[in-house]
């Protein structure tokens, strides 16, 4: 899974900010805010990351247990998924 090209993420203080850019941007005006671990899981979907891969990286990164950490990632790639910003 890999995110869409045309989709940028930039970091304004404590908030992550998605925009498009170039002929995406002309297709549908999107801004998505997301906070530190959504930005964190956007900047693994840009690598091209699995949802297993996602997962992992949050359990080596944050303090989390798994079920929540699963149930987090989980939503969060619904999300995208049915935003229509990821390619599979």
């Amino acid at each position: 899974m890999k995110i869409k090209d045309g989709l940028i993420l930039r970091q304004i203080a404590d908030t992550y900010i998605v925009v498009a850019i170039g002929e995406e941007a002309k297709k549908a005006n999107v801004m998505i805010t997301l906070n530190e671990t959504g930005g964190f899981l956007w900047q693994k979907l840009s690598e091209g990351a699995t949802e297993e891969e996602l997962l992992r990286a949050v359990l080596n990164t944050y303090d989390i247990d798994e079920a929540t950490a699963k149930a987090d990632v989980e939503d969060f790639v619904k999300k995208v998924k049915n935003s229509g910003l990821v390619e599979e």
